[in-house]
């Protein structure tokens, strides 16, 4: 009998659920059946997922920015198909494979030409590990210094960089000794755990996954002069914010920053085969590699295999040829502007902020008292369950797929693929104006999801935390 996967899917999809209740997260599949997550999609193509009934749902999260390209882009699957034909050595280890040089290549001619050697991986938090590494290899120091409300990544040592309790409890002791965070804009504390001596790598997202937040002074450009003058390398991480997303192609170039290292992944995976990268100086990489007999001292079994390899040319290509970096700036200031527009009329929202498509909406408490007194309920419990709420919301009624951007803020986050146009730009901005104008209605269905939120809120903290699903 052959092996059928087709026939397996056509069979067996719409157990999604029940199979990860039973072999995989049930607490994961809980939070999303409490938030009405728990859609069954059949197939996806561009900016759009599509259920059994073959519904179309827009695509505002594109994988956390995997899908900077869309999914299931024909230029990918074509690269991957002529891979699988050619029948290519893979993964000899102990040579040199022709697609990851091809790939080195392809995104040194991208970065600035300082950034001259790659290391291939498979995750961003994979990249993150390795910068570390490199950074205490060229340096001889040990320190790191990183930012308030970061997201680095959830292995030990990128999972050290962050403040973020939700993620880091339980899962002590990290790298504490050894990292300092500091508030961002905070140019002072920088220099004074700089001026110490003993750091490595002072780290940073240009604009933060955590919130959608970047410098609102010279902070980045100053910071950069200052690990220069105490010998600290500069380490960018663009594993969500590179590749076109802020409508540069890496995030650092918003402030003509020149970075010692930056990690990638995420889109370079055409949204395919998981593909990482770190990018450095070659006097940095060589500190690292500095002999012979260290020549694998860093090394990942699967980072250069063919078929990333393959799925990173394609998806360089796709952001090349299709000008996505210049429609991401395009096409997100179009969105926030007309997000931004919404405030006259709901007072729900404080701030829209983001860099070309990585954008946030953040809440406060409205104006008017019936609304007040609605929102405090819903705060007693947990400070991102109206965000929630309208994160529901925006899937089960209007079919667009975005999150809550972190734990304890009241941030609605939207990530969507470069390829967006005008019309889901109008999709997405008259749903939201819709469901804001039902939070207006109190008492109202919005406040009984609300209080349906409060409930599974106060039950699930019995045993664990409110049911909100962030990364």
């Amino acid at each position: 009998m052959s092996f059928d996967l087709k026939e397996i899917i056509a069979a067996r999809l719409g157990e999604n659920y029940e199979l990860h209740h039973r072999h995989i997260n049930r607490t994961l599949v809980a939070a999303q059946r409490v938030i009405g997550f728990d859609k069954v999609y059949a197939r996806a193509e561009g900016a759009y997922l599509y259920d059994m009934d073959n519904n179309a749902y827009l695509d505002f999260l594109s994988g956390y920015s995997v899908f900077n390209i869309g999914r299931n882009h024909p230029v990918v699957k074509k690269a991957i198909r002529d891979v699988l034909d050619l029948d290519l050595p893979n993964m000899v280890q102990m040579d040199c494979s022709f697609l990851s040089g091809l790939l080195a290549e392809a995104i040194t001619k991208r970065t600035p030409p300082h950034l001259d050697a790659v290391f291939f991986c498979n995750s961003g938090t994979e990249a993150m590990e390795g910068a570390l590494k490199f950074a205490r290899a060229a340096t001889g120091k040990k320190r790191v210094v990183s930012l308030e409300s970061a997201f680095h990544g959830l292995s030990i040592g990128s999972l050290s960089l962050m403040g973020c309790e939700s993620f880091t409890e339980g899962f002590g002791p990290l790298m504490d000794q050894w990292d300092t965070r500091i508030a961002l804009d905070d140019i002072a504390s920088l220099e004074r755990e700089l001026a110490k001596g003993d750091v490595a790598a002072f780290v940073i997202e240009p604009v933060q996954g955590k919130g959608c937040k970047s410098p609102t002074t010279d902070f980045f450009p100053r910071a950069q002069g200052l690990c220069r003058k105490y010998g600290t390398l500069l380490v960018s991480d663009e594993v969500q914010c590179g590749l076109g997303r802020t409508g540069k192609m890496f995030g650092f170039q918003h402030w003509n920053l020149e970075p010692d290292i930056i990690t990638l992944a995420k889109t370079l995976s055409g949204g395919y085969v998981p593909c990482g990268a770190i990018v450095s100086r070659r006097d940095i990489y060589q500190k690292t590699f500095s002999r012979m007999d260290r020549c694998v001292v860093h090394s990942t079994t699967f980072g250069r295999n063919n078929l990333a390899m393959a799925c990173g040319l394609a998806a360089l290509e796709v952001i090349d040829q299709e000008n996505l970096v210049e429609r991401a700036a395009e096409m997100g200031a179009q969105l926030m502007e007309r997000i931004d527009a919404l405030r006259a009329k709901h007072s729900f929202i404080k701030e829209v902020r983001g860099k070309g498509l990585i954008i946030a909406i953040e809440f406060h408490e409205p104006s008017e008292f019936k609304l007040k007194m609605a929102w405090k309920l819903l705060h007693k419990v947990d400070k991102v369950l109206f965000a929630q709420m309208v994160v529901t919301q925006m899937l089960s009624k209007h079919r667009i797929l975005t999150q809550v951007a972190g734990h304890a803020m009241d941030v609605l986050k939207i990530l969507p693929p470069l390829i967006i146009g005008e019309k889901e730009i109008a999709l997405f901005v008259t749903a939201l104006d819709n469901v804001l104008t039902d939070c207006r209605k109190f008492p109202g269905p919005m406040w009984e999801l609300g209080n349906n939120f409060v409930r599974a809120a106060i039950s699930s903290r019995r045993s664990s935390q409110a049911p909100v699903v962030s990364a």
